[in-house]
């Protein structure tokens, strides 16, 4: 096919291309006021949506055991045991009641005929908030892997409406957790701990990506808006398909389709805010994901047409209709 001028441009797959298999995991639901995310949303509407996560194999030897292959979780969901959250968090959930933790992420890997204990050799959180941690101490022999000015951000807060209460400076285990390095250059060496093996390049509309691997198979996104530290997952199933897991980028997938906007409301200091951090940012993010929905749009860069599924940690409507595709069913 001819490629458009406007297409995005993803790499095209190497000779001997490496695929990785992905599987939805349930890791507990919590209930979202629409109108706190979304635009034209009724001021009464409550919805009780997933927190995703999702296991990634890749086929290279488990370090943990080389008889098997790589297991990646990204994201953790909620944690089952409400006492585990501190005092502003356990405030916080109270308002987004009701909530589910079973399953949570670990059993639903045990679910799976995974051992989180045994058989996970890293998680990737996309960020801190309460309901993406979920319990690390699930996972005793994995790595973990957050965005940069994270570990900063659980000790420190981030600002009046993100203060230190609302984390917990506890919440990874210090010596297993590995900062991405800075994507902006003039920050890079300040992290407390960083994964410098890993380099930030441009892939397709997007400023600063890691290729994880190191073999093209899933790249970590730099996702900035919604937290310190947001990061995604673009990953490559098959030689025409990938997925984009989008973390926290927005709540609605009417965002991504432009069909809604990001709500705004008071902040409760004379001004307004949205649920992100920096919204102007949320959005550049948001508008770079949503032109990967654009079917016959994405292509390689060696000109044949891919097609690109972005899915969100909070998308009841994908979680509802893909039920198969959870552990022990994949993507």
């Amino acid at each position: 096919m001819t490629k458009s001028p406007h297409a995005l441009s993803l790499p095209a797959p190497s000779e001997k291309q490496t695929y990785v298999t992905i599987s939805a995991l349930e890791a507990g639901h919590l209930t979202l006021p629409e109108h706190l995310f979304v635009t034209n949303a009724a001021p009464e509407k409550r919805t009780t949506v997933p927190s995703l996560a999702f296991l990634i194999r890749h086929p290279s030897p488990s370090k943990i055991l080389p008889s098997q292959s790589t297991n990646l979780i990204f994201d953790l969901g909620l944690k089952r045991d409400f006492t585990k959250y501190r005092t502003a968090q356990q405030h916080h959930a109270s308002q987004r009641q009701p909530t589910i933790t079973s399953l949570d992420a670990a059993a639903s890997l045990r679910a799976g005929g995974v051992d989180p204990e045994k058989d996970v050799d890293t998680v990737i959180l996309s960020h801190v908030h309460w309901d993406h941690v979920g319990t690390p101490s699930d996972f005793p022999n994995s790595n973990f892997v957050v965005g940069s000015g994270t570990l900063h951000l659980l000790a420190n807060g981030a600002g009046p409406l993100y203060p230190a209460e609302l984390f917990n400076a506890d919440e990874l285990p210090f010596d297993r957790t590995y900062e991405l390095p800075s994507s902006n250059s003039s920050d890079a060496g300040k992290a407390a701990k960083q994964q410098t093996a890993h380099k930030w390049e441009p892939l397709a509309d997007f400023p600063a990506v890691v290729d994880y691997f190191g073999d093209g198979s899933v790249y970590v996104v730099d996702s900035p808006g919604h937290l310190i530290g947001h990061v995604n997952l673009l990953a490559r199933i098959s030689p025409t398909k990938w997925v984009y897991l989008g973390g926290d980028c927005c709540h609605d997938v009417r965002i991504l389709t432009g069909e809604s906007d990001v709500a705004m409301y008071d902040d409760g200091r004379g001004g307004l805010r949205s649920v992100h951090l920096d919204t102007d940012a949320a959005k550049e993010t948001i508008s770079r994901i949503g032109g990967l929905l654009k079917r016959g749009e994405v292509v390689t860069d060696g000109g044949g047409e891919v097609d690109v599924e972005v899915v969100v940690a909070h998308d009841k409507g994908w979680s509802e209709g893909n039920k198969g595709r959870f552990l022990p069913g994949h993507l």
